[in-house]
């Protein structure tokens, strides 16, 4: 056990935890903006569709019901402008970060392959490579990276934390790059439906792949879009050449989505109201913190979709994250993603509005 514990970095959020309890000391009680996590209600045509489903028995399947990749395979040329998607082109998952951490293992990488991803990034990329004892390195522009070696691509758009979306022809040109070097991208978009300055664009889209799917795959979640994130529910879609082989292994390792929570995402991705009245309350939210924040002395960059504000006050981070928490408000360290985060803070839209009232009379 401690010869795979010890492969892995210190959790990073068990550093926040002092700052936590200084800033759940004030006297109106913290207003936590670190982790990210969905406070509204499950809409309630989700919760209808998993209670309608509570009576399952038997074994789901990995791969889905027909209908939860109908659902999927729907959703994908509805709102991203993929075509020609079929049961082959998706894959069901237990939640994102299960499959960003166990991915590079999945895909049979290990010494001597190497795995990259964003400058700033989620933590969790780094942790499947060690998994897998796989080479891990951070890009600024993947195109300049060695191909040499290269097995695994992480793409990140809009990013997990900064906001920063890629352009279509950034996307089409590192597809086309991967491609001709043999490298397989996996995109995170995790974040699509929240674009806020800017229209995120998937890499299933056909001006970015050029009509195929060959050697790319994308990384999707309800967890934000649907505040699903208790339920882990989350798909892939893309190359069937990649797919195929990880449902093999994921049926032999019972990695299946609950019979309910295949129902529940049925509903979710056959409806686009919900998550249009959750976009708006996140973008009240966005509005509030942002003005708060810039009146506060921050400056903020990139932040143009996604649940996350990208802040600064040119100091080490953990400073503004020891001055927030004296008012009693917690935000995530940017050296959580990367050392080049050090003088940054991400700060989460994810509080209820009281909550984010809270936050922005506290900044004044």
């Amino acid at each position: 056990m401690s010869a795979v514990s010890d492969r892995l970095p210190t959790f990073p959020w068990d550093k926040l935890e002092p700052y936590k309890k200084k800033a759940a000391a004030h006297p109106d009680g913290i207003v936590d903006l670190s982790v990210g996590t969905p406070v509204d209600p499950v809409p309630d045509l989700i919760q209808k569709a998993l209670i309608d489903a509570a009576d399952s028995p038997g074994y789901p399947t990995v791969w889905g019901t027909p209908a939860l990749r109908d659902a999927i395979t729907g959703w994908l040329e509805r709102r991203l402008g993929a075509r020609e998607v079929t049961h082959r082109h998706v894959l069901p998952v237990v939640g994102s970060k299960e499959l960003v951490a166990w991915l590079p293992t999945q895909l049979g990488l290990g010494p001597g392959d190497r795995v990259a991803y964003p400058r700033l990034a989620y933590p969790t990329y780094e942790v499947g490579a060690r998994l897998a004892r796989a080479e891990y390195e951070a890009y600024d522009d993947p195109t300049e990276l060695d191909p040499e070696g290269l097995k695994l691509l992480w793409l990140n758009s809009p990013s997990n934390p900064t906001g920063k979306v890629l352009s279509r022809a950034e996307l089409t040109r590192i597809v086309a790059w991967a491609r001709e070097h043999g490298v397989l991208v996996f995109s995170d978009e995790c974040y699509i439906e929240l674009g806020w300055e800017a229209d995120p664009v998937s890499v299933l889209h056909p001006e970015v792949n050029g009509g195929s799917y060959a050697g790319i795959v994308s990384v999707h979640s309800l967890s934000k879009r649907s505040n699903l994130a208790g339920y882990r529910a989350a798909f892939l879609a893309g190359d069937p050449a990649v797919l195929a082989p990880l449902l093999e292994i994921r049926k032999h390792g019972g990695m299946m989505t609950s019979a309910p929570t295949q129902a529940a995402v049925v509903a979710a991705l056959a409806d686009d109201t919900h998550v249009q009245e959750q976009r708006e309350r996140y973008a009240s939210r966005r509005e509030a913190l942002r003005g708060a924040l810039l009146n506060h002395g921050f400056r903020i960059e990139h932040s143009e979709a996604s649940l996350y504000l990208w802040a600064t006050r040119d100091e080490s981070c953990w400073q503004t994250v020891s001055h927030l928490a004296d008012l009693g408000i917690l935000v995530a360290p940017g050296d959580f993603y990367g050392p080049a985060g050090e003088r940054f803070v991400r700060v989460a839209l994810t509080a209820t509005d009281e909550r984010v009232r809270a936050a922005t009379e506290r900044l004044a």
